[in-house]
């Protein structure tokens, strides 16, 4: 079995981080069956619907992930100084309080859902539909915070591919369930929310019983003390990922808005498509991000520079190989997934193609960023993780979507994803640089 304390060379990390990986392309792929089950079998609007009020539920649920990558960095600091009874003590804490924390955003969810699609612009039987989805989705949110919060747990307690199976146990009751729902029972939209509400029902459920049980792991939930200075760390190292996660939702709601000025309905469902395939490959660059990020936590708390520097080093190496294998991927495999969403609709299917092969270029920088960023949160340095999230996906987003489309047009809103993610790679590496010698890697 793979340590936190093992010296990693570039196997021994691949194989520590690839459950992670797989773990969160799984997650990914799941959503993406929802997008081609409801785009296939209920209709054009529905799947347009689904793309508009997804950004607003994801902001509800990434409090999970703030939780998750905050707290296991915290939490394997505290087990790299030695001190085990305690980071299971913050880990109860941590766990309890975003069970709290998703029983409140739940509520919250569904009594303003309808003003909140309506001020994104949703009119009609749009509107409706994001409601009746986002309602039955916000049921099950506290299990979904909880499944995007065990994921970085699973990591730290040394059981990565526990963490694997309760995702593939998640998504295959997910993809059942749509077929049953949608395709079988022709239950609609109503079908596609209920599957994914289930299955994030049996994501969330699975870990917090492994955990409540006795184990083998390094982790287990019991009694806790409530650490105030412990929980507001947990919130400040996790920042960047909730900074990243909120903002990446705020721009895909001002993407919708946008596209929606320069293209109609087709051009948010052609963003959809893109967002699913996104999903996907930046899956890839979280999942290894997931899987390092206690790793470098532990080796900080123990104070060895050289294993740091050597998991730094490596990490760009894969990184760099993912990137270019990515953008190869993308691009041959534009028009057979874009066909597969969305060929009943020629100018539909055009438009998405003419995106994605524009879009593709994105994966080239995007991974620096995504690394950059959980580096620091495991350094427990929030701050300059949360200033690159900020950077990354909302000032240098917001900035590039608003401005472009008013030279190119629809292109604009395409090539705006490129710029802003080569933007975030310059400032990743000039942060490092700037910060070598505080941390010494």
């Amino acid at each position: 079995m793979i340590k936190l304390s093992d010296h990693f060379s570039y196997r021994r990390l691949l194989r520590f981080t690839l459950p992670s990986i797989i773990m969160m392309i799984f997650t990914s792929i799941y959503g993406v069956v929802d997008g081609f089950f409801v785009s296939n079998f209920v209709g054009k609007t529905p799947f347009a619907a689904v793309n508009f009020i997804m950004p607003f539920l994801m902001i509800l649920g990434t409090l999970g992930f703030m939780f998750g990558t905050g707290g296991s960095a915290l939490v394997s600091k505290t087990m790299g100084e030695g001190e085990h009874e305690k980071a299971n003590q913050l880990f109860s804490m941590i766990v309890y309080i975003s069970i709290a924390c998703g029983i409140v955003l739940s509520v919250f969810g569904i009594l303003f859902i309808r003003p909140i699609a309506s001020l994104l612009g949703a009119k009609g039987e749009l509107l409706e539909n994001c409601v009746l989805y986002g309602r039955i989705i916000l049921i099950a949110l506290t299990a979904f915070m909880l499944q995007m919060e065990f994921q970085s747990f699973f990591v730290a307690a040394e059981k990565p591919g526990l963490g694997l199976i309760a995702t593939i146990a998640s998504g295959v009751t997910n993809m059942v369930l749509d077929a049953l729902f949608i395709a079988v029972f022709k239950w609609g939209l109503v079908g596609a929310a209920a599957a994914t509400g289930l299955s994030q029902v049996v994501g969330g459920a699975i870990p917090l019983i492994y955990f409540f049980r006795p184990n083998s792991s390094l982790l287990r939930l019991g009694k806790m003390k409530f650490d105030g200075k412990a929980l507001f760390k947990t919130c400040t190292n996790g920042s960047s990922e909730l900074m990243s996660n909120v903002s990446m939702s705020l721009v895909s709601m001002l993407y919708n808005i946008q596209l929606m000025k320069y293209a109609g309905e087709d051009g948010v469902a052609a963003y959809g498509v893109l967002m699913y395939v996104n999903l996907v490959f930046l899956a890839v660059f979280i999942g290894y991000a997931i899987g390092t990020a206690p790793v470098i936590g532990y080796h900080y708390g123990a104070d060895n520079h050289t294993e740091l520097k050597s998991l730094l080093r490596k990490s760009f190496v894969i990184i760099g190989a993912f990137s270019v294998c990515m953008l190869a991927l993308s691009i041959s495999l534009a028009q057979p997934l874009s066909g597969m969403f969305v060929s009943y609709d020629k100018g539909l299917y055009d438009m998405t193609v003419r995106g994605f092969y524009i879009y593709s270029f994105s994966f080239l920088f995007a991974g620096v960023a995504i690394f950059g960023s959980s580096f620091f949160t495991a350094l427990n340095n929030g701050l300059i993780s949360a200033l690159m999230s900020f950077l990354r996906t909302l000032v240098f987003q917001i900035a590039a979507v608003m401005l472009l489309p008013l030279v190119w047009e629809l292109d604009g809103i395409w090539i705006s994803i490129v710029v802003a993610e080569f933007m975030a790679c310059v400032v990743t590496l000039i942060l490092l640089a700037l910060n070598k010698k505080r941390y010494q890697y």
